[in-house]
């Protein structure tokens, strides 16, 4: 003999309406939490370039160059340059320093080499110092204005294209422009195939 299944007993109405009200709160608190997270990001950004700490790549390579700007031949500023590699690659500048005259367009070259048999995809973040240098510091052309996909093993060499803007304290006598050239995790393990 089988015994009959008995119906399972349904929730009471008290039940479901305190369901319905945790449910709510629950997902009024996951938005909440969403929106918190989403907001931080221009918040983090706008603290960073406050203090001058971590600041991300400038946009300045809309900056128009005016042909008819004076060079103050007057002075001389040491520009010292420096790389540091966070990945698999050598990368460095391919001179140490330079005199600048402010108002003066330069050229300097950066060197990478993946060292890596795989494709990698990095930016550089660029730094600056003394911090009050930063504002004066004009960039026409970047490779930190993108990112940079380095095939296996190649190497490449990139242009910073610059000049010191005139008004520049007269305090400052040496400028160092450093990059800090990383990996973009993620993205390049996205774009290499897996090895069967």
């Amino acid at each position: 003999m089988t015994t009959p299944v008995q119906p399972q007993p349904q929730p009471e109405p008290a039940t479901r309406g305190l369901n319905r009200q945790l449910l709510g709160k629950l997902l009024v608190i996951a938005c909440v939490m969403f929106g918190f997270g989403y907001a931080l990001i221009p918040v983090y950004r706008q603290i960073c370039e406050v203090m001058g700490i971590n600041i991300l790549t400038q946009k300045d390579g809309t900056v128009a160059w005016d042909k008819n700007t004076q060079v103050d031949t007057t002075r001389s500023i040491t520009v010292e340059f420096d790389g540091n590699a966070q990945g698999p690659w050598r990368f460095r500048p391919v001179v140490s320093s330079m005199k600048v005259h402010p108002g003066e367009l330069v050229t300097v070259l950066y060197e990478v080499v993946n060292t890596q048999g795989r494709t990698v995809n990095a930016q550089a973040i660029p730094s600056y110092a003394p911090q009050s240098a930063t504002p004066h510091f004009k960039k026409v052309e970047c490779f930190c204005f993108q990112q940079q996909t380095l095939k296996p093993h190649e190497a490449r060499q990139m242009p910073v294209v610059f000049f010191l803007d005139p008004a520049l304290p007269k305090e400052v006598k040496t400028i160092t422009l450093s990059y800090t050239f990383f990996e973009i995790a993620g993205l390049s393990q996205a774009r290499t195939p897996a090895v069967q």
